[in-house]
C-alpha cells in the first residue's frame, strides 16, 4: 500500500467496522436508537458519575448548548438524572438511570458476543496481526485525543 494512502485507507475501514457493528446491533434491540453522542454522553456519565455538563462538554468536545440538549433528551427518556450540585447551586450534575446502566450493559455484551463470533471466523494470522495493532490503535486513539485537548 501506498504510504500516502494507509492515513485514508486505515480511517476509511476502522470507520466501516464500527459503522457495521452499530448497524448489527440496532437490529437486536426494541428500545428506541439512541445517537452516537447520546452513547457517548451516556458512556462518559456511567464512567464518572456526577460530572457537570459543561465538564462533559469540554470531555466530549462539544459545544455546551449541544450537551444541554442532549442531557435533556436523555433525562426525558428516562436515562440520565440531572441534579443541583452542592457546592454551586447554578450546576448540574448528571447521573446514569439504572435503564441506562442496564442499556449500556446490553449494548456491550452484545457488541463483545457479535465481536468474537466475527474473529473467531478469522484464521490464526488474522487474528495475531488484529491483536498486535491494538497497542498502535490505543496510541492513536491516545494522539488523538491529545490534540483535541490542545486545539
Amino acid at each position: 500500500m501506498e504510504p500516502e494512502t494507509f492515513p485514508d485507507t486505515l480511517a476509511d475501514t476502522l470507520a466501516g467496522v464500527q459503522r457495521l457493528i452499530r448497524r448489527r446491533l440496532r437490529g437486536g434491540t426494541t428500545a428506541p436508537r439512541l445517537r452516537g453522542a447520546e452513547v457517548e454522553l451516556l458512556r462518559l456519565v456511567v464512567a464518572r458519575p456526577g460530572i457537570g455538563v459543561s465538564e462533559a462538554a469540554k470531555e466530549l468536545h462539544l459545544a455546551g448548548n449541544s450537551v444541554s440538549t442532549l442531557v435533556n433528551r436523555l433525562v426525558r427518556d428516562g436515562y440520565l438524572h440531572r441534579g443541583t450540585d452542592p457546592a454551586d447551586r447554578r450546576a448540574a450534575r448528571l447521573l446514569p438511570t439504572p435503564a441506562a446502566e442496564a442499556r449500556l450493559r446490553d449494548w456491550r455484551e452484545r457488541r463483545s458476543a457479535l465481536v468474537r463470533r466475527q474473529v473467531d471466523r478469522l484464521d490464526d494470522a488474522d487474528r495475531a496481526a488484529l491483536e498486535a495493532a491494538i497497542p498502535a490503535l490505543r496510541k492513536l486513539a491516545a494522539n488523538l485525543h491529545e490534540e483535541a485537548e490542545e486545539t
